[in-house]
């Protein structure tokens, strides 16, 4: 259904006439006229937009913001809403039996469901369980949970009361967590005894007793950890702390599932999410109730295509953001029904995931390229054997996607009829600041295509200019959207530094991006991934894209290291598909193949054979070890325990 045009560039899938006519926006010229009114009257658009939502209060001015000396931003400034209302009360009316929240659990046929009247139920007694317990507007609540509804339910229930959640994925270490918690200064904790992570027993609560006495040590007590039995006695016996530590179940039966909602102002603080630091230390990202429920909302409405009935999945984990915008707050927002999972792709089999598709009917289906490439390695058998007909559309998201797994998802995945929305963004940004509209942009393999309503995309060179037209650079952003960061955590100097300083007046991203001849935009990495050759910068990105293209290979990974002769050498850390041998002779073939594709100077100068990369267990390969480990550096790998096996390190270290 899916037409396809090759011209002089990359090939390019058009919408099918049947998804365009349906869609939310259904071409090409609506997208333009909606883009050109989002970028001159952006006041205008914006209130539009946000009109659609409940507002206690209406705001005095649509947009303010300074990226040059102060740095600030603010939306709806003046406005009073809370986004439970929004993801929750204003839709019991309507769909109050419809299911807000399906869970797959992380054994085969464990499974739950809460439909938008049972969830606010939940929600709003968690609610006074915290405010019980002493937590009001504005006190920081950290969460630190397997992907289970509870999860949701408690930052929902901090959103309620307009405390500021904060959540820690629940692969991170007890040093990780107990940083977090100091950082934070919060008082209270919401954690399980454990989780099954597919055969493997993860000790949460463990975790959290020690990141409690870590963070007392640095002067932060946590009061009150409210602590949910997801195994049981049996499978991670716990220690509670008497004073301190509540059975989520005890305080839950007791409380009342009536709860008002905490009338906050627009620019209030919402959650706080750490993202990564140049430094190593966390940077907590801050972003507000308003502009965030708007984005968010918008996004997930528009480039998804959501329409009442869809069953829409998004793989990731809410410890990230992407699980935060488009598991939770985005698809609640719009009365959707939204599939979390606790599992992994490949428990009990490599067919996991289609098999949550065909048990669900699921119709958008959003996940990471390293599962691609993961599931992609262990070949078509065990996609074909699923019924994936119910698909109407895919996603990706985390990096960019390379054209070979980006064609193999098309092919196999969505059977050449489902368009694939590749999509750009960060923590910082809140939500999607760049992918096709389904049914009006065409798309590329590996292109982020187009801009966002609102979002105003500038490259610049390395001296600052300007690029104009096609050509590659820095990616920065002119002009605030509504889903921004507002700050880094009680450091906001440092979110000065980090996203202002660059270029004034401009957000710097931190990417490289590489603008075609149609306008398109290909997201070519991080720029501390930018490796320089001789001269030549070249994208990391671009020769793992190389590398994948070939026929055995299923993933690769690759980072500079200092070369006497280059300055930087190219490191690739190559896995082969299951059917491959790894041999000398299939390295030099691969060298020879990123000749042809990319060019002589992007031959990689090593080619370290990694049956396993080094991954967490949301499947984002951690680089700097690889750095690591192609610097000679091993010994100063540091904390591998937030991977989902620590022994692929070994292996990689020993082979080097």
């Amino acid at each position: 259904m899916t037409s396809t045009s090759e011209s002089t560039g990359p090939k390019t899938f058009f919408p099918s006439k049947e998804f365009s006519q349906r869609a939310h926006i259904k071409s090409l010229g609506q997208y333009k006229q909606m883009y050109e009114r989002s970028i001159k009257e952006p006041e205008a658009f914006w209130s539009e937009i946000a009109g659609e939502f409940y507002w206690k209060q209406r705001w005095a001015k649509v947009r303010e913001f300074d990226f040059r000396d102060k740095i600030f931003v603010r939306w709806f400034a003046g406005a009073k809403t809370n986004i439970t209302y929004n993801a929750l009360d204003r839709h019991l009316e309507t769909r109050g039996e419809q299911i807000a929240i399906l869970w797959e659990g992380n054994d085969v046929g464990e499974s739950r469901s809460r439909t938008y009247r049972q969830l606010h139920a939940e929600v709003c007694k968690f609610a006074n369980v915290l405010t019980t317990f002493g937590v009001k507007k504005g006190d920081r609540v950290s969460i630190y949970m397997p992907m289970i509804p509870e999860l949701a339910i408690a930052m929902l229930a901090c959103a309620r009361i307009g405390a500021i959640h904060s959540i820690i994925f629940g692969g991170f270490s007890p040093d990780s967590l107990g940083d977090r918690i100091v950082d934070s200064k919060s008082e209270v904790l919401i954690t399980a005894d454990g989780v099954m992570r597919g055969s493997k027993p993860i000790a949460l609560k463990q975790n959290a007793d020690e990141a409690m006495t870590l963070a007392e040590r640095q002067g932060v007590r946590i009061r009150t950890c409210i602590v949910h039995r997801r195994l049981g006695e049996k499978t991670i016996p716990i220690t509670m702390k008497p004073g301190r530590d509540q059975e989520w179940a005890d305080v839950m039966r007791v409380a009342s599932p009536q709860c008002e909602p905490e009338w906050m102002d627009a620019e209030d603080p919402l959650f706080m999410l750490y993202t990564s630091g140049s430094t190593g230390k966390p940077k907590g990202a801050l972003h507000t109730v308003g502009g965030y429920m708007v984005h968010v909302a918008f996004t997930f409405r528009t480039i998804f295509d959501y329409h009442d009935g869809d069953i829409f999945w998004c793989t990731a984990d809410i410890g990230w953001v992407t699980g935060h915008s488009y598991i939770v707050y985005g698809p609640l927002c719009c009365g959707a029904t939204s599939l979390m999972f606790e599992g992994i792709p490949t428990f009990p089999d490599a067919g996991r995931f289609w098999d949550v598709v065909d048990k669900y009917k699921v119709t958008q289906f959003y996940t990471a390229p390293t599962a691609i490439r993961a599931l992609m390695r262990e070949g078509e058998g065990h996609v074909l054997k699923r019924d994936l007909s119910s698909l109407r559309l895919l996603g990706s998201v985390g990096e960019p996607i390379n054209p070979e797994a980006w064609l193999w998802y098309h092919k196999f995945v969505g059977k050449e009829r489902c368009p694939i929305v590749d999509t750009w963004w960060q923590t910082e940004t809140g939500g999607i600041l760049m992918s096709p509209l389904p049914g009006a942009i065409a798309t590329k393999p590996g292109s982020a295509t187009v801009p966002f309503f609102g979002v105003k995309p500038v490259l610049m060179d390395d001296k600052n200019n300007r690029i104009e037209g096609p050509g590659s650079g820095s990616l920065f952003i002119e002009e605030p959207w509504p889903g921004i960061m507002r700050t880094v955590y009680g450091q906001h100097q440092r979110f000065k530094d980090i996203y202002f300083t660059r270029c004034p007046g401009m957000y710097f991203t931190g990417d490289g991006c590489r603008r075609d001849e149609d306008g398109y935009y290909w997201i070519t990495g991080r720029i501390d991934d930018v490796i320089n050759v001789s001269g030549h910068r070249l994208g990391t990105a671009e020769v793992e894209s190389a590398l994948v293209s070939h026929a055995a290979v299923a993933e690769a990974a690759v980072v500079g290291f200092p070369h006497e002769i280059k300055g930087q050498g190219i490191y690739a850390y190559v896995t082969l598909k299951a059917d491959q041998e790894y041999t000398d002779a299939l390295k030099k073939v691969l060298i020879g193949h990123v000749r042809q594709e990319i060019g002589a100077f992007a031959a990689p100068d090593v080619i370290h054979w990694a049956p396993g990369l080094p991954k967490t267990r949301s499947g984002k390969i951690m680089r700097r070890i690889l750095r690591k480990i192609a610097e000679g550096q091993s010994d100063q790998i540091g904390d591998v325990t937030t991977l989902a096996d620590p022994s692929v390190v070994e292996h990689l270290v020993k082979t080097k």
